[in-house]
This record gives C-alpha cells, sequence and structure tokens, in this order.
C-alpha cells in the first residue's frame, strides 16, 4: 500500500464512522468493531476502509487482528482509539463486573495498541495516538461509578504514554468530548433539543484529523471540545 495506515476502534455508526470516514480521505483505514455486518457496510460505500471484526478486550484476538492489518496493509502510523465501555449506577448498585468489563474495554485495550504500535512509530519518528473521551475522564459524578474511573484510568495512561513517547516523535492526545453525541438513539432521548445541542459527529472527527496533523512545534494533550451553546461541565 501506498498511503499510510490509520487503526480506528469502535467504529459504530457514529464517531467510528465518521473517523473512519475522515480519515480515509488520506490513509488506509482499519476498522476495528464487534459488529462485522456494520463494517462491511462501511467498507462497501467508504473506499479505502478495511473491515477487522475484533473484540479489542480480547488480547490474542487483538494481536492476532494488529497482525493481519501489517500484512494486508502494511505499519499503521495513526491510532484512534474510540471504543468505549460505558454503564450508568452508583458505587452501592453497580456490578463490580461491569467497571471490570469497561475498564479492560477503556483502559487495558489502549495498553495494549499502544504497546503494540507505538514501537513502529518510535523507530519511524512520527506517528499519533489519539483517545476520544468525555467528561467523565476528569470527574466522577454520582451516577458514572462503572464508567468514570476506567475513563478516567485511560486519560492518565495515555498522558504516560505522551510523556514517553513524544519526545520520540509521536504524538499522543486526548480528546474530551463535553457534549452529547447527535446519534439516533441520543436524538430520541433528548428530542425536545434543537440540533445546536448536539455535537457533529464529523466534527469530532475533524478535530481528531486537526489534532493528528498538528506540527511538532504545538502539539496539544489534552482536547475539550463542546458546542457553542454548551454550558462547560468542566473548565
Amino acid at each position: 500500500m501506498s498511503r499510510d495506515v490509520c487503526v480506528v476502534t469502535g467504529v459504530g455508526p457514529g464517531t467510528g464512522k465518521a473517523l473512519a470516514e475522515r480519515f480515509a480521505e488520506g490513509y488506509e483505514v482499519a476498522m476495528l468493531a464487534r459488529n462485522e455486518q456494520r463494517l462491511d457496510e462501511i467498507t462497501a460505500s467508504v473506499e479505502h476502509t478495511h473491515a477487522y471484526p475484533c473484540d479489542v478486550t480480547d488480547l490474542h484476538v487483538l494481536t492476532a487482528t494488529l497482525d493481519q492489518i501489517r500484512i494486508d496493509l502494511g505499519t499503521p502510523s495513526i491510532l484512534l482509539h474510540n471504543a468505549v465501555g460505558g454503564a450508568f449506577g452508583d458505587f452501592l448498585s453497580i456490578d463490580s463486573a461491569v467497571l471490570e468489563r469497561n475498564f479492560q474495554v477503556n483502559t487495558m485495550a489502549l495498553l495494549h495498541l499502544g504497546q503494540a504500535l507505538a514501537p513502529a512509530m518510535i523507530e519511524q519518528g512520527h506517528g499519533a495516538i489519539i483517545c476520544t473521551g468525555n467528561t467523565s475522564a476528569y470527574r466522577g459524578l454520582e451516577n458514572f461509578a462503572a464508567f468514570a474511573p476506567s475513563k478516567a484510568a485511560q486519560r492518565i495512561l495515555l498522558e504516560s504514554m505522551a510523556r514517553h513517547v513524544g519526545p520520540k516523535g509521536v504524538h499522543v492526545a486526548y480528546i474530551g468530548i463535553d457534549a452529547v453525541i447527535d446519534l439516533e438513539w441520543t436524538r430520541k432521548r433528548f428530542g425536545d433539543k434543537p440540533d445546536d445541542f448536539f455535537i457533529q459527529p464529523t466534527d469530532i472527527a475533524g478535530e481528531c484529523w486537526h489534532i493528528a496533523h498538528q506540527p511538532r512545534s504545538a502539539w496539544t494533550f489534552n482536547v475539550l471540545i463542546r458546542p457553542f451553546g454548551e454550558q462547560w461541565s468542566i473548565a
């Protein structure tokens, strides 16, 4: 392949699909998700996208999938970790297995992906590792006890990665989304809200593209994005 390779995890109908479409403008995009049918639908309509059904919490499967991507497309130079495990509930009511599962998706998968892909980026002297996140990474609200700890750990792990690989030429960044993403189910849940209330997946993807291609003299780690009318959840 003459194009560089981008890996996107958690390719669903919203942000994941938008990321795949945006980065397919300049890369061969390897899309990871559990839903094979959804991936096939995207590959049928978006040139330069490639389906790799995969549960990122299964280290054996994830390792084999990344090996296959290298064979099929080449060595990835960009990782967009968009896969997310989430649930609601206070700390007295949640099932500990749910938090553990979310930790596997949000944090441990990032660790495994970074360990697998960062060495080649370091050797090449360039690359980008970006996580899409939200304000749960910065605060623990009452009913986010099964989710926020895993996102906070994800952000801190990513910061540690940034401090290690940044001086070696690899840009690492965390994009916190302080908004409700415009999806079919969120439209139903917030049916009384105007269009401006929602953040658009295509705009999230556009910001990820911008961050992935920042000049080395002005790299960003923490990025917070929100609609213009959003009341700030965090500074």
